[in-house]
């Protein structure tokens, strides 16, 4: 039998703790009715008895604590409280719990932005990752030597492994399951889950976040101007010019401040734009190109395809308001 140890941490989230306990269960579940034993010895596992998650809303009751257990095969690391786990470091415990269960030969999976925690353990040295992408910028200032792969929904390197944001947790949860139990009993799980088991990024999800959470006025005084005229074709030399800098200098205080190229930023912010037509509005796709400031088709598909993971019909048959009524 596989121990599975969902850890509680202090500052958890409770959906993920919830989700990944029920799915393991419902495997256990799915193999009894099949005349086989249950595979899965599933327990949560805290520094304490009585742990507060949800920011105090709730308090788990954790199965056993981190001294009591000596052994275990798989520890899953829930999304928590990434500000509070910055500034307070209240996992210490189990930071080194889960580093000396690695030595013994446990595998060890974040979800979401549990790869905050993960990366703590220095299991993700040599190794990359992915996290939630409203994350990705926080986690590449926190830890620059990591590999963050955030356009991936899981990433899977010598038994540890991630998951990108939201309910992609639930991807990773069925491929661990299919590793440990087989295809059989994962695509139950995914269809008693309703995962889509299709989906191998979360680029469609990003939404492009305009960094302006730093102290350089005269890139932001950039960013302002390709936001409103991003309508038209911009250069880098006209945005030199504007401000009276050198090209270089420019490109580098930006790339700094934000961690976009001027050329990338560009065209997120195209993109960005365009994906907002596409979700609401009618018109053509080529329409929606011009608007944008493109006057190639293919350059606008592939830029699009490149930014989101789609074409822009694919993004509009996905995403278009209609859909959703």
């Amino acid at each position: 039998m596989k121990h599975i140890s969902i850890v509680v941490p202090m500052g958890g989230i409770l959906g993920g703790i919830e989700i990944a306990r029920e799915l393991f269960g419902e495997a256990n579940s799915y193999l009894h009715n099949k005349s086989n034993k249950a595979l899965f010895n599933i327990q949560l596992v805290g520094a304490k008895k009585n742990v507060p998650v949800n920011d105090g809303r709730y308090l788990l009751k954790p199965d056993i604590t981190f001294s009591e257990l000596k052994k275990t095969d798989l520890i899953i690391i829930p999304a928590l409280n990434i500000i509070r786990e910055l500034s307070d470091s209240p996992n210490k415990q189990l930071i080194s719990w889960v580093k000396k269960m690695h030595t013994q030969g446990a595998e060890v999976a974040s979800l979401c932005v549990g790869a905050f925690l993960l990366a703590k353990t220095g299991l993700l040295k040599d190794r990359s990752c992915t996290t939630h992408w409203k994350a990705s910028d926080i986690f590449k200032e926190t830890y620059p030597d990591i590999r963050l792969m955030k356009e991936k929904i899981i990433t899977d390197e010598d038994g540890v492994y991630s998951s990108a944001g939201g309910f992609s947790m639930l991807n990773l949860l069925v491929y661990l399951i299919e590793k440990y139990a087989g295809r059989e009993v994962a695509l139950y799980c995914a269809k008693f889950f309703q995962v889509d088991l299709g989906r191998s990024a979360q680029l469609p999800f990003i939404i492009f976040q305009a960094q302006k959470e730093h102290g350089d006025q005269q890139v932001k005084q950039v960013q302002i101007f390709i936001e409103k005229n991003y309508y038209r074709r911009i250069t880098v030399d006209e945005l030199a010019e504007m401000l009276a800098m050198g090209r270089r200098s420019l490109e580098r205080r930006f790339k700094k401040a934000t961690a976009n190229t001027l050329n990338e930023y560009i065209q997120r912010v195209k993109i960005e734009m365009a994906k907002k037509q596409l979700e609401s509005g009618e018109k053509k796709i080529n329409e929606i190109m011009l608007d944008v400031g493109y006057s190639d088709k293919s350059t606008f598909r592939a830029s699009f395809k490149m930014l989101t993971g789609l074409l822009p019909n694919e993004y509009r048959n996905k995403y278009h308001s209609r859909i959703a009524e």
